[in-house]
């Protein structure tokens, strides 16, 4: 007889992943980011038994922080929500400058960003935005997202977008006095249930930052 679990296994762990740095990001010349096969991030999906369809990538350096991320094996179209709103097909991101593991309650130095696909006709969009997180004992400053850099691509099989976050964007980014970014994330394909980080949305994960795990900026 088959055992189903109470909780999903990535509870039982508190993640601390190096973020390794690359300089000269975002690239003049050709892919955005290219980040390499060191920089992937474990999809623990897998400890449930799931397939892995969504590959994340994280980097940093001194200007800012890097974030790729690759979606196979669709089947279908890439959907985007009538409305505009956020329930099309992309990336959220919660960052967390000082990786205050200890608090159930964002500060001014968490943020969250959305880069929700546009598909054309043409081309491939991506609508970026930075929302308020639920119950933060204050909100991080409002980023001028003109300034972060986003491209999204088709690949065969799905999509790519490779975003980097400038540090004027992440309010209390500096890497010389703290190495330790509490980080999540959540990739959304509408053909397949979404993927986490860590723990997903059957635990407040978009608004309790000792759910997140840590990125550890490490040099090369």
């Amino acid at each position: 007889m088959s055992r189903t679990n109470l909780l999903p296994q990535s509870f039982w762990f508190r993640l601390a992943l190096p973020c390794r740095r690359v300089d000269a990001l975002p690239r003049a010349k050709g892919r955005l980011l290219d980040l390499p096969d060191s920089c992937t991030l474990p999809d623990i999906s897998t400890l449930e038994g799931s397939p892995s369809w969504a590959s994340v990538r994280a980097a940093w350096n001194p200007s800012g922080l890097a974030i790729a991320v690759e979606v196979t094996g669709k089947l279908g179209p890439i959907t985007r929500d009538p409305l505009g709103t956020s329930a099309g097909e992309g990336l959220q991101l919660w960052i967390d400058t000082r990786d205050t593991r200890t608090i159930h309650r964002a500060t001014r130095f968490c943020h969250k960003f959305s880069f929700t696909l546009k598909p054309s006709s043409l081309s491939l969009g991506v609508v970026v935005a930075q929302k308020p997180i639920a119950r933060a004992l204050a909100d991080a400053p409002m980023a001028d997202l003109d300034t972060i850099t986003v491209r999204a691509d088709l690949i065969r099989g799905g999509w790519r977008i490779e975003a980097f976050l400038p540090a004027g964007t992440l309010n209390g980014f500096d890497p010389e006095s703290n190495r330790r970014l509490g980080f999540s994330y959540q990739v959304t394909d509408l053909e397949r249930e979404d993927r986490f980080l860590t723990v997903g949305r059957d635990f407040p994960i978009g608004e309790d930052p000792s759910l997140w795990a840590t990125l550890e900026m490490v040099d090369p």
